[in-house]
């Protein structure tokens, strides 16, 4: 019976979870619908999702096209952020002079406003792809770094110790002990990171792009129609939450396997 009733709450708990928002959701765009017909909102300033929904049916070859070179800059931008991101933070984390000299820096770095970098970028490296994947990269790689650093730091001390009782070498407890504790904190500011790649990759197609979702919103927006503009939000939404449920699926792997390598880890 108590098996039968657990069974039955985590079934009510993933529905709401599901449901809840996807209610919300619903609500919204009801609101949004039948809001701007109430209050006629001119469409050349807000679309109705109907209006949307007509001109994403009729566009949607295009902003597929379109959303292929958004996608693969998004993706190169993210996965190089995130290898530099992972290996400077290694380093800070195991070099203290190191950290003591870089991590100001890179904090100062982080306080500046990014969109305001954006112009020198161009001024750089052109408007070509190189200006818009270094500046998404830019963007992306600071939660990784600051997520590797806090998550490599997060280990338990008494475990360390006994490490360190145990005579194990400084790479076995890197390995066996500091990685596994520094996973969650990694696919948190992976998770924060490739929705920073997005945004420099739409900021960079803004200025510089005659390709990209990020252009169809710029010929959207010159051109008044709103509806177009909304559309390729869609496609960008849909695009984003791809890559963020793929993050996250990479996550429960990764936990899963690490949870049963920390179970049967010798220390």
């Amino acid at each position: 019976m108590a098996v039968m009733i657990g069974g039955i709450w985590r079934r009510v708990r993933l529905a709401q979870r599901v449901l809840l928002p996807l209610a919300v959701a619903i609500l919204t765009l009801l609101a949004w619908e039948y809001g701007t017909r109430l209050a006629k909102i001119s469409p050349l300033l807000i679309a109705p999702p109907s209006a949307v929904w007509s001109t994403l049916k009729e566009s949607f070859p295009i902003l597929l096209q379109q959303a292929m070179p958004t996608l693969t800059e998004t993706v190169v931008g993210f996965l190089l952020a995130a290898l530099l991101g992972v290996t400077l933070g290694t380093v800070l984390v195991l070099s203290r002079r190191v950290r003591q000299a870089l991590y100001p820096h890179i904090l100062l770095f982080q306080l500046i406003p990014k969109v305001a970098l954006a112009p020198l970028f161009i001024v750089w490296l052109g408007i070509g792809p190189t200006s818009r994947l270094s500046f998404a990269v830019f963007l992306a790689f600071f939660p990784v770094v600051v997520a590797t650093m806090a998550g490599l730091m997060s280990a338990d001390r008494d475990i360390l110790r006994l490490c360190t009782a145990l005579t194990a070498t400084r790479w076995q407890t890197f390995v066996s002990v500091r990685v596994p504790y520094a996973m969650p904190y990694l696919f948190a500011g992976l998770k924060i990171s490739v929705t920073m790649a997005i945004i420099g990759v739409i900021v960079g197609e803004f200025v510089t792009a005659q390709e990209g979702l990020g252009y169809i919103i710029m010929f959207a927006s010159s051109a008044d129609d709103t509806a177009l503009v909304f559309a390729a939000i869609a496609m960008l939404c849909a695009v984003g939450l791809s890559l963020y449920g793929l993050v996250a699926l990479a996550e429960v792997l990764v936990q899963r396997r690490l949870g049963v390598s920390i179970t049967s880890s010798e220390f």
